[in-house]
């Protein structure tokens, strides 16, 4: 496989894309294109047409950008080929899970370093303002809880079962 950079004007939104981009979307790709460059071609047909990297593309001319690297697919494929496996990338990166553990560990080095915001990252329900805890034991049953009676204020420890 091998990448080529070719005019931005000379390529084309695919009109079949099932993945659309919003705004904050866009704002977030270009921030990354602005911050490391391109560092993955996006994927086209030998006519022009963005089969993979639509998404940057918009970015991309947004930031007035007049060249970018791309890859072709091959001119061996079908259409249903070429469709699938559009939809194929676009849905694996969407089935992946966060590691909160280490999302969180990561952030927080690097809340100094980035405007986290820039990239996507709205930080509401996570705190940065410590380390997260890495000695944080899990809860099970045996774990000793307290406990108040609402009504009498009683309190208890153990399980409220």
């Amino acid at each position: 496989m091998e990448s080529k950079v070719v005019k931005v004007g000379n390529l084309f939104p695919d009109p079949k894309n099932a993945r659309k981009h919003n705004e904050r979307n866009i704002s977030v790709i270009a921030e990354s294109l602005n911050k490391f460059g391109q560092r993955k071609p996006i994927v086209v047909t030998t006519d022009g047409i963005v089969i993979a990297g639509n998404g940057t593309l918009q970015a991309a001319k947004y930031l007035g950008w007049k060249e970018i690297a791309v890859v072709y697919i091959p001119t061996d494929w079908d259409e249903a080929k070429i469709r699938a496996y559009a939809l194929a990338d676009n849905r694996s990166a969407e089935l992946a899970e966060w590691d909160a553990e280490i999302l969180s560990e990561q952030l927080f080095e690097l809340e100094n370093e980035l405007d986290l915001k820039a990239f996507g990252f709205d930080l509401p329900d996570i705190e940065l303002d410590e380390k997260p805890l890495e000695d944080f034991k899990s809860y099970d049953e045996n774990t000793p809880t307290s406990h108040v009676c609402p009504k009498c204020n009683y309190e208890w420890n153990g399980s409220s079962k």
